[in-house]
């Protein structure tokens, strides 16, 4: 799903007053109407579902949507939610059909329109929308989305409208796991304002999940209140949520402890051996579907060519993750072996030591391997980083000392802060990044393609090194076409031993989601992908 920003908008430029679209008590007050003050970090793209791919803008999205999927906060397995069925005869073509009564929080229906023109909308070329890839396996998708730019069509001629609460879906190839991944932002409807009025929209966005947005100041905070006229089961149990914006973690931190925030998702590094005590044990600390790497600029050519793979993985070698993860995460964090995530499973895709010597720290090898790929390009590198949330100066850091040492040259490696997330991003997404830099990835949905597919196939989303492999490609796509679960998962770990071979990204750590709250809040937990089930979230 997302580029964590621990590590996913710029909705408008300035200050923006948006009008309320729901009741809800003020910040502070008690009981059922109270709001909950949560720290939060400024998305980097606007509001648009499919043009959102990291996690702090996904937090929004989630509390303000909801689609045809909903994943169980606890199990991480997709639920329907509007859907009331999702079926098919050969795993290529699907029929939907929708639950009636879904509004959304303006009062216009959720019908399969709504559905239908969001997809089409997020996969034509012309509309820019970072996801417009997850559309890519529906047919007609390669015509409103060439390489050239040019659409050949508006519309893909694999979804079809069959009435209010009906549609189709046909995929270029068989994907059984299709209906699993429909949880996930990208494909949340949109009402027909969006399309009538898109400006107007970005400014005031409307959707259908519990909460409204009522205001939404750039660097500063967004007020989300409860929609009272919200249908589902997970109706939120507070009056709404307070997002304020911090560019530290060890300010929210502290606020935390004074009684100014009630939730802090992003613990800093060098509390988490006092957090406890701290906060008197209101602290969570469980296994989310995070992990944390480091991706090279594969487009610039120092760190391709030839040689270019024995670099990364001799970089990764130099890398003692069992002690940096000790001593920085305080046991938080565990060194990672593959490209996925422990909570998939052996059934789901997780395979420890996958990645075998490459992620194994060597320092004799890993020197070997450096020197023999020519060094380090100009006798040094950076690591980038946003230096506004995660703790990411103390453990880049970290790392460069260890590649110093493995290297004899207490100048070889040094970090490169870049002050917000937001501006982070559209450095590289501009591909305007030429050294390695952080990056990280909270699964959207828990499947093993998740952490493949939108990050390393070719032209994917998120794939933000450009890295490209037809045998890695073949095997995603003959993964995605089986019906047999286990022989899905045999190629995608075909494929991950390809990113092995090639080290496009450096695998660190797979990342457990923490927590702390204040006395102010309870029924506080986190969900498969660490963020706050803000709508469980009471207020005394």
């Amino acid at each position: 799903m997302r580029r964590t920003a621990h590590v996913r908008w710029t909705v408008c430029a300035a200050l923006v007053a948006l009008a309320a679209t729901a009741c809800g008590g003020g910040s502070g007050s008690g009981g059922a109407g109270g709001v909950v003050r949560a720290s939060w970090g400024d998305p980097a793209n606007p509001l648009e579902p499919a043009n959102t791919n990291e996690v702090q803008g996904g937090k929004v999205l989630d509390m303000i949507f909801r689609g045809l999927k909903k994943y169980d906060p606890k199990t991480g397995a997709a639920k329907n939610w509007i859907a009331d069925s999702i079926t098919t005869g050969d795993q290529k073509n699907f029929t939907v059909k929708l639950k009636s009564g879904w509004k959304f929080s303006n009062g216009e229906p959720v019908t399969a329109h709504s559905f239908v023109d969001a997809w089409n909308y997020g996969a034509l070329v012309t509309d820019k929308q970072v996801n417009s890839s997850f559309f890519s396996y529906i047919d007609g998708f390669a015509q409103v989305h060439p390489a050239s730019g040019k659409p050949a069509a508006r519309t893909m001629s694999g979804l079809a409208v069959k009435d209010d609460t009906t549609f189709t879906v046909r995929l270029t190839q068989k994907f059984s796991t299709w209906p699993d991944t429909l949880g996930y932002s990208a494909f949340y409807p949109l009402p027909r304002a969006f399309f009538s009025d898109h400006a107007g929209w970005l400014r005031k966005p409307v959707g259908d999940g519990p909460y409204a947005i009522q205001s939404y100041a750039k660097g500063s905070m967004m007020r989300l209140r409860t929609w009272h006229g919200y249908r589902g089961p997970d109706r939120a149990h507070n009056g709404g949520v307070d997002l304020e914006v911090y560019t530290s973690s060890d300010t929210a931190y502290t606020d935390l402890q004074a009684g100014n925030l009630d939730v802090v998702d992003d613990v800093p590094a060098d509390q988490l051996k006092n957090v406890r005590g701290d906060l008197d044990g209101r602290y969570i600390n469980q296994p989310a579907g995070i992990n944390q790497t480091i991706a090279f600029p594969l487009y610039d050519k120092r760190w391709s060519g030839p040689k270019g793979a024995r670099l990364r993985q001799g970089i990764s070698m130099a890398i003692d993750r069992a002690s940096i993860t000790k001593r920085i995460f305080q046991n938080t964090r565990t060194p990672a072996t593959d490209w996925t995530s422990p909570v998939l499973g052996d059934k789901g895709g997780y395979r420890a030591g996958l990645c075998g010597s490459p992620c194994t720290f060597d320092a004799a090898a890993a020197k070997k391997t450096i020197d023999g790929a020519g060094g380090l390009p100009g006798g040094g590198m950076k690591i980038v980083y946003n230096a506004d949330t995660g703790s990411h100066k103390e453990w880049v850091d970290a790392i460069c000392n260890s590649i110093n040492n493995v290297l004899g040259d207490d100048r070889a490696c040094v970090g490169a802060p870049v002050g917000t997330f937001a501006d982070f991003r559209t450095q590289i997404a501009a591909r305007k990044e030429t050294e390695p830099f952080r990056a990280g990835w909270q699964m959207d949905y828990p499947l093993i393609q998740d952490f493949l597919q939108p990050l390393y196939y070719t032209g994917a989303s998120s794939n933000d090194s450009e890295f490209h492999n037809a045998g890695f490609d073949g095997l995603v796509n003959r993964a995605n076409s089986e019906s047999d679960p286990a022989r899905a998962v045999a190629d995608f770990q075909a494929a991950e031993k390809i990113l092995a071979q090639q080290m496009p990204a450096i695998p660190l750590w797979y990342q457990n989601g923490n927590a702390g709250y204040s006395q102010n809040v309870s029924h506080v937990a986190l969900n498969q992908f660490s963020v706050p089930v803000y709508d469980e979230i009471t207020v005394s």
